[in-house]
């Protein structure tokens, strides 16, 4: 199954030859704009934003796949037009609300559960955004690179 991944507008140098150093020197910079507070904050928030909606849709989709229904059949189900359930599951600037992602959620008979980060994933987290810094802007920035590329990615054609 093809994954969706909004990170992937993130890959620089990822996978072609001679372009290492050009990844290198992003991570870099990025490393280096983290030092402004508002940025990191917004930076992590995004970042978790993006990756779990990513992680939710998918398995929506997976979901959806699983139970042979079709995103027409899947509108229906929630009286919703057929282009809102085919953006959620195609778009790569998908930005659900969470009362729509329950609805689909319910049509599938599953439900959208909270749960806590694993504690390396929360301190890399929560104390940026309580804090406004980071002790190593490197390692959050490989850290996010980590989150983007161990989520399942979806090439959109959209």
């Amino acid at each position: 199954m093809v994954r969706r991944n909004i990170f992937d507008t993130l890959k620089v140098g990822e996978g072609v030859t001679g372009m290492s150093d050009q990844h290198n020197l992003f991570w870099d910079d990025l490393a280096e704009d983290l030092e402004d507070p508002e940025f990191l904050r917004e930076f992590v928030v995004e970042s978790v934003r993006i990756a779990t909606i990513d992680r939710v849709v998918n398995a929506l989709d997976e979901a959806r796949e699983a139970a042979g229904l079709t995103k027409a059949d899947l509108a229906r189900a929630i009286s919703a037009e057929p282009a809102v359930v085919r953006r959620l599951f195609s778009s790569r600037h998908a930005n659900p609300t969470l009362g729509t992602l329950a609805e689909v959620a319910a049509a599938l008979g599953m439900t959208i559960k909270i749960e806590t980060m694993p504690e390396s994933e929360r301190r890399q987290v929560m104390e940026p955004l309580l804090s406004g810094s980071a002790p190593d802007r490197k390692e959050l920035a490989r850290h996010v690179g980590e989150m983007r590329a161990s989520r399942a990615r979806r090439k959109v054609t959209a």
